[in-house]
């Protein structure tokens, strides 16, 4: 027994499907495709872990001034006779 329950003539055989359907220079393309992508996706998670060591995600996105605050305080409410359909 191998990997899993599957023997290595099993592999085998898989891997000749697998060429048979999609050919030797497929699968070249699709290795490389697929090492570019886990590089790519490697190279991302560690710019993240930089970004977390230097502390630049506690930063906030935006600064708000009090007085934007308070202009939700100013707004008045209609009055409940205007706005009634009789």
């Amino acid at each position: 027994m191998g990997l899993g329950g599957i023997s290595l003539w099993q592999l085998l055989i898989v891997l000749l499907i697998v060429v048979l359907i999609f050919g030797t220079k497929r699968l070249g393309s699709i290795g490389s495709d697929l090492g570019g992508a886990l590089k790519g996706f490697r190279k991302a998670m560690g710019d993240a872990e930089k970004e977390e060591d230097t502390g630049q995600l506690d930063k906030p996105d935006a600064e708000f001034s009090e007085s934007s605050a308070d202009t939700s305080e100013s707004v008045s409410e209609p009055d409940s006779d205007t706005t009634r359909n009789s």
